[in-house]
């Protein structure tokens, strides 16, 4: 891996594509896959799906979830790398996540208006996210800053090709 990473965050809102980039991405380059969305809480999933955005409250114990299979993943990857997919929309969780992985890891976030992922979320079944949580995730997001040396990506593009140039920045 390019800069001896062992740890990939793909992050953004909700219908960004994280899920298809992220499964991609480890199925290329032989690495472990962890979908955030499968360790929220029954509770958060219980809000969520009832448009009921989350708060801090319920996302802390959601990121202590991650922390725990971030942790797991990396002991049992053989070297492979982990990629995980995660709204982390703000810097705090960001950090919190990538704690004590801060040389090992990459953060990837990708970037769309709200238009374009409105559309994508209409045309989707999901478990318990519904297009109505939208403006919630675009009002808590944070992007990331100069300091987070986030590799950004817009979604225009087809997923094929935002995997390709993920697999070649990450190929060794």
């Amino acid at each position: 891996m390019n800069r001896e990473t062992d740890l990939i965050l793909i992050m953004g809102v909700s219908g960004c594509g994280k899920s298809t980039v992220g499964m991609g991405l480890a199925e290329r380059l032989g690495g472990v896959f962890l979908e955030g969305d499968d360790f929220h809480p029954p509770h958060n999933k219980q809000l969520m799906g009832a448009g009921i955005p989350l708060t801090d409250k319920e996302r802390w114990p959601w990121f202590d979830n991650l922390r725990d299979e971030i942790e797991k993943a990396l002991a049992n990857s053989d070297k492979r790398p982990v990629i995980l997919s995660s709204s982390a929309l703000k810097p705090e969780y960001r950090r919190y996540l990538l704690r004590g992985y801060e040389n090992r890891c990459r953060l990837v976030f990708l970037r769309g208006d709200f238009d374009l992922i409105h559309g994508r979320m209409q045309a989707r079944q999901h478990e318990y996210m519904p297009a109505s949580l939208l403006e919630s995730q675009f009002a808590t997001l944070v992007e990331p800053g100069d300091d987070e040396e986030a590799l950004v990506l817009g979604i225009e593009s087809p997923i094929e090709e935002i995997i390709s140039e993920l697999e070649n920045v990450f190929r060794v």
